[in-house]
């Protein structure tokens, strides 16, 4: 992998082009049923170098997974001497990144530690699409406006207000019914807490559709899908009932932020999910099912002031179980996260969530 990326002496790197078409050749591409597809962006050379390609079909082998793990450390790699001269050519010990790249978390979770940088900043749409917010700045900056935003938490999303929830769930009355499900109106925030924590520490597996929307590829509280970190076998269950992922992908930790040192090697705060620290070793067994399989975590920290009822529904936990930590996945299937309220009735009805929180009201299924 070092023939294909080379570090030059002052602190940037080359590609070896050789080993790539985007470059020199216009690549066709198309979107298809809503997914991108184009042609081959690298070479025959990369082939010559690493081995036959794997086609979609095929199993994973030691050498696939030696070639991701090997893609990660060069990236590693590059990425941190690209830092290391960027800090020592100006003295400072803040930064702040955006980009696709940004958005590989295992490496940001260790730029303290490779790096002089100590406070690392990471928008929550890092990748193409935090360039909206970037033009918008852009143009605001030009026209002399003072910098005072400051950007604490993801939700800028819409919101649907309990009307509108409510007018949806009685349009679908005889749907929910035919599901087997009840539903229970809970206007009281904190009931709606502990209801729900309760059916997390019991095991099952709610859905959690709450105020704005998250923005950015994150689901951070409002769009969530929430269980029990300390459950062995809670990651297959999800990926059974739920997710269909692959083995090796993890699910996220969120922990109530003042409580992050405990659990976690690193106290930055990670409120975007975008930094990967070490579970510390008498941690791991109440958070197994979020473990990764370097004893790593992809934590969220959240504060109440950030996130006030994601807050309170942790610490209803915590209550119950002892540990501040739930285990947090995007309200989804295989589509994008849901946004509106019928889609995430739909979801919910589809698969094999126990319970749906979705404004004020618990919905319960009871024959799941």
């Amino acid at each position: 992998m070092r023939k294909i990326v080379r570090l030059k002496r002052d602190g940037t790197f080359a590609l070896d082009l050789a080993c790539f078409r985007h470059h020199r050749e216009q690549i066709a591409y198309r979107w298809s049923n809503g997914c991108p597809q184009f042609q081959d962006l690298f070479s025959p050379a990369l082939e010559d170098l690493l081995g036959p390609r794997r086609m979609p079909d095929d199993p994973l082998e030691d050498r696939h997974r030696a070639i991701a793990r090997s893609v990660q450390v060069v990236y590693e790699e590059a990425f941190f001497h690209l830092l290391r001269a960027l800090q020592q050519r100006t003295g400072l010990t803040d930064i702040a990144l955006a980009g696709g790249c940004a958005m590989n978390s295992v490496a940001n979770g260790k730029i303290r530690r490779m790096t002089p940088f100590r406070r690392v900043y990471v928008q929550p749409a890092a990748g193409d699409a935090g360039g909206a917010i970037g033009a918008a700045f852009a143009v605001w900056h030009k026209l002399g406006k003072p910098r005072s935003f400051r950007m604490e938490h993801a939700c800028w999303g819409p919101q649907f207000d309990r009307d509108d929830i409510a007018a949806l769930l009685a349009a679908r009355r005889w749907q929910i019914a035919e599901a087997g499900c009840t539903v229970e109106r809970i206007d009281d925030e904190a009931e709606l807490c502990r209801s729900t924590a309760a059916a997390i520490a019991g095991g099952g597996v709610v859905g959690w559709f709450q105020g704005r929307m998250e923005w950015g590829p994150r689901a951070l509280g409002n769009r969530s899908i929430v269980a029990h970190p300390g459950l062995p076998n809670m990651k297959d269950m999800l990926n059974a009932r739920i997710k269909q992922r692959e083995w090796f992908r993890p699910f996220a930790p969120s922990i109530l932020a003042e409580r992050q040192s405990e659990y976690f090697e690193h106290d930055h705060p990670s409120p975007f999910m975008l930094h990967v620290y070490k579970i510390r070793p008498e941690k791991r067994a109440q958070l197994c099912a979020v473990n990764h399989v370097d004893d790593t975590g992809r934590l969220q920290s959240v504060s109440r002031d950030e996130n006030s009822l994601y807050y309170d529904l942790i610490q209803a936990f915590e209550r119950k179980t002892g540990i501040p930590v739930i285990l947090n996945t995007s309200f989804n299937e295989n589509e994008p996260i849901v946004c509106k309220p019928e889609e995430a009735i739909d979801c919910f009805k589809r698969t094999r969530m126990d319970a749906l929180a979705i404004g004020p009201y618990f919905v319960l299924k009871t024959d799941n």
